[in-house]
Order: C-alpha cells, then sequence, then structure tokens
C-alpha cells in the first residue's frame, strides 16, 4: 500500500491509463485511416454506378449539411405574411 492507496485502486489506476492510451492510439490511427479514405473519394465515387454515388452523397450529406427544423410560431406571432 502507498499512500493509503489500496494495490488494487493503483492497479485500477494502472489499466484506466492504460486504456486511456489505447483509446487516443485508436483516435489517431482511425484519423489517419479516414484522411487517406477522404482523399481517395472522388476516385472512388467516380468508379461507382450513378445509384450508389447517389446512394453514398445521400448518406454522407448529413455530415455537411446542417439538419433542418421546422419552426413553429410563437404565442404572440401572426401567422400571417
Amino acid at each position: 500500500m502507498q499512500l493509503g492507496i489500496s494495490d488494487k485502486k493503483i492497479n485500477r489506476m494502472k489499466a484506466i491509463k492504460e486504456g486511456e492510451v489505447f483509446t487516443t492510439d485508436l483516435r489517431k490511427i482511425l484519423k489517419v485511416i479516414i484522411q487517406k479514405e477522404f482523399e481517395q473519394l472522388p476516385e472512388t465515387l467516380k468508379k461507382l454506378e450513378p445509384k450508389e454515388r447517389l446512394n453514398i452523397l445521400c448518406k454522407l450529406m448529413p455530415f455537411v449539411f446542417p439538419k433542418v427544423e421546422a419552426v413553429e410560431p410563437t404565442d404572440g406571432e401572426t401567422m400571417v405574411w
């Protein structure tokens, strides 16, 4: 026991730190992979059939354009333009 901290707690803290390192490394690796795929995206899209290309572009749209939400009038606002 060090400074009143049990061995079990020290082992748990080490595991958490190792998990954080793994998560950080994994994020860096995935970022590199996605960047490479993004660079190849125009060529990849050119190889697809028009229907497939449109499907992929529709799936990517939410990441590019903000989501449109309906606007409702509030109390006191006129509904006539």
